[in-house]
């Protein structure tokens, strides 16, 4: 029996890849699946239970996504995990639609307020309902933290992205205990600038080649790639355990970073010759395909995503002020009500 606790919020793909990847850790510790999805969520602590091959348990409770703090001051987490978000990048598979056509065009940064939503209310709740909790966060954690940090809510770091990109890496390497990679959401599927990476303090030749057969991986695969990743950071926080890895979002930076993390202290250690400033301004470029950027105190669409958003909502093309999140948000899901009864664009032959 341990007594380190990890709530993870969420029960779609990404929340279970890192609960089932939990299950597998050699350290115990004791996880609550925190679900709107009642019996998703005590199914898939149920599942994990039976993996666990430790001593840790898992159990379930009911979210209110309208009052979360009731919850976390029941459950008292030492890591809180946000899983869930208003937006699954599955949905162009699962459910394709003009809104998932305009989700296509404009670039997944547009779906900022849908990702921000959930992670923003548990950070608002937090401080209150379990301040010595450290919340971590896997939906778009590139640009969300960035965003949540304007808004006044910091968030330690985020999952996957980066995090699952360097995992990859350190197996096509051999596994190197020194892995440095600076990498952006939008490079998961692989872009013109690929991600940078040092092993061992030299720069890592031909990363594109590297990561080739990875990314030729199913979504749902390398999802759980990320999920395994994941898991050994979350048991590592639970314990209090100084640990060096690869995550985006730290502090609120936009992209990813080589960090240290000590408690509730995380910060960026690059190799040599690479500036702090010169690595936001890196990720920041490399970010450009997901068609959105934090500035300032407001968030700025790239000529392309404003101008497929001007067709619906033209108010907010170039873009919006992050105080108004709420009113973007459920401005964004009137539009996607309204887009998913439109059948998908018929694909060119």
């Amino acid at each position: 029996m341990t007594d380190r606790h990890i709530v993870l919020v969420g029960s779609g793909a990404l929340a279970r890849s890192v609960c089932l990847g939990l299950a597998t850790q050699p350290a115990p510790v004791r996880v609550t699946v925190l679900a709107r999805n009642r019996l998703a969520a005590e199914n898939l602590a149920l599942a994990a239970g039976v993996l666990a091959g430790n001593a840790s348990t898992f159990a379930s409770a009911h979210l209110n996504v309208d009052h979360p703090a009731g919850a976390l001051a029941a459950l008292r987490p030492d890591v809180l995990v946000c899983a869930a978000s208003d937006h699954s990048p599955y949905e162009r598979i699962t459910r394709p639609s003009a809104w998932t056509d305009l989700v296509a065009e404009a670039g997944f940064g547009v779906t900022l307020p849908l990702q921000a939503g959930l992670v923003r209310a548990l950070a608002t709740a937090l401080p209150d309902a379990c301040p010595d909790a450290v919340l971590v966060n896997g939906c778009f954690p590139d640009v969300v933290h960035p965003l949540l940090t304007r808004l006044g809510l910091p968030v330690l770091c985020g999952i996957g992205n980066v995090a699952t990109l360097a995992a990859c890496l350190r197996a096509a390497l051999g596994g190197p205990a020194d892995l440095a990679v600076l990498g952006h959401h939008a490079q998961l599927s692989g872009r013109d600038e690929d991600v940078r990476a040092w092993a061992g303090g030299v720069p890592v030749a031909d990363v594109t080649a590297l990561l080739r057969p990875y990314r030729a991986l199913p979504r749902r695969e390398l999802n759980a790639l990320g999920g395994h990743a994941a898991a050994g950071l979350l048991v590592a926080l639970a314990e209090g355990t100084e640990i060096h890895a690869n995550l985006p979002g730290p502090a609120g930076l936009p992209g990813g970073y080589p960090v240290r993390v000590t408690g509730r202290r995380i910060e960026p250690v690059l190799p040599d010759g690479v500036d702090l400033a010169d690595a936001i301004a890196w990720n920041l470029r490399a970010g450009a395909p997901d068609g959105v950027e934090v500035s300032g105190a407001g968030v700025r669409h790239s000529p392309r995503a404003a101008e497929a958003l001007a067709r619906h909502l033209p108010e907010y093309a170039d873009g919006w002020p992050v105080t108004a999140l709420d009113e973007v948000s459920d401005r964004l899901r009137t539009l996607r009500a309204h887009l998913r009864l439109t059948e998908p664009a018929p694909a060119h032959p």
